[in-house]
């Protein structure tokens, strides 16, 4: 029935999907051949902000988007600002309940951890802890995807340098002062990372997630030698949410897009890109995961580490940022 209503829709508008970002290019050309639903993707680039106050500026509008991807933060700020609507696929039940809004206004799609990507052509030593990127050795050299107080990507890089410096998923502040700190050596770089800063040397060291910079460690083949590595010292995971707008205008193929994206299928569509699906343990323990994509993803042993913080420390970790970021890098 889903499959029929949405095809009386106009099609689907994603918003802020870059096709080299979770493999999400192959995931919406699939979603296309199989349901004949013409994707419109607006804004690759946009920041999870961004996409909030799309919703509300094209609000009644046909090319409105109907499907978000945020990170988590900004889904919270969509369910209070009454900017989503609420929609359960069919396997929820298996994603984790800290992954997802108990009223279905949103859900996590899939996960990540916070690593250093590495241009080694320029950078000789490869840095395996933040600690190591105070060396003088990196003047320069050290960026962000973004700025942290609108970019989750960014967000959790802080929130990752305040785990390997004595914060905790309670306290972020110590992250925020790494990188004051990391700007007073010299080593911090303001210019927001890309694959065309990273391949010109220009931000030879990013901090990014881990699934983003594994891709493009294959994408880079041949051109420049890139390293990923997860930092020993501050093990921070985070999962994107996927939500449907209170505005959309084609709510049945928004529908469908998320009950596609949760499904097997869907998932393993990430993890083709490197990105850990947010049903992987349910689908580990199914047996559904081919051991091959398994074997292409850093060791286990680090994943084991990882931190994830819950809705309340991420909206207290956001405010703590917004007041001291822009004081303390400026």
């Amino acid at each position: 029935m889903i499959v029929t209503n949405a095809k009386k829709d106009a099609g689907l508008n994603t918003i802020a999907l870059p096709e080299d970002w979770a493999n999400y290019g192959e995931i919406m050309s699939t979603f296309q051949k199989k349901y004949g639903l013409k994707i419109t993707n607006a804004s690759p680039q946009a920041s999870s902000a961004e996409e909030l106050t799309a919703m509300k500026s094209l609000k009644g509008q046909k090319r409105g988007p109907d499907v978000i991807d945020v990170g988590p933060s900004f889904a919270i700020q969509g369910v209070q600002e009454k900017l989503l609507t609420p929609y359960k696929p069919s396997t929820w039940a298996s994603i984790p309940d800290s992954a997802k809004d108990k009223d279905g206004n949103w859900m996590g799609n899939y996960f990540g951890v916070i690593s250093f990507g590495v241009n080694t052509d320029v950078v000789k030593n490869v840095p395996k802890s933040f600690a190591d990127l105070l060396k003088p050795e990196y003047k320069g050299m050290v960026a962000l995807n973004g700025n942290p107080t609108t970019a989750a990507a960014a967000f959790s890089g802080v929130w990752a340098a305040a785990l390997a410096s004595g914060g905790s998923l309670d306290n972020i502040q110590p992250g925020i002062d790494f990188f004051a700190k990391l700007k007073a050596a010299g080593n911090f770089s303001p210019v927001a990372a890309s694959p065309a800063t990273v391949q010109s040397g220009q931000t030879p060291i990013v901090i990014d997630w881990d699934y983003l910079n594994l891709a493009q460690t294959k994408a880079m083949a041949g051109k420049i030698n890139y390293k990923t590595v997860v930092p020993t010292d501050g093990v921070y995971g985070s999962h994107y949410a996927t939500a449907i707008s209170a505005y959309s205008p084609n709510p049945n193929a928004a529908k469908l897009w998320m009950e596609f994206i949760a499904s097997d299928e869907g998932q393993l569509l990430f993890l083709k890109g490197y990105a850990h699906p947010i049903r992987f343990t349910d689908m580990v323990k199914r047996g559904v995961i081919p051991q091959a994509m398994l074997n292409e993803l850093p060791d286990a042993a680090v994943y084991s580490k990882v931190k994830f913080a819950t809705p309340a420390q991420t909206t207290k970790a956001k405010e703590t940022l917004s007041a001291s970021w822009p004081k303390q890098m400026q």
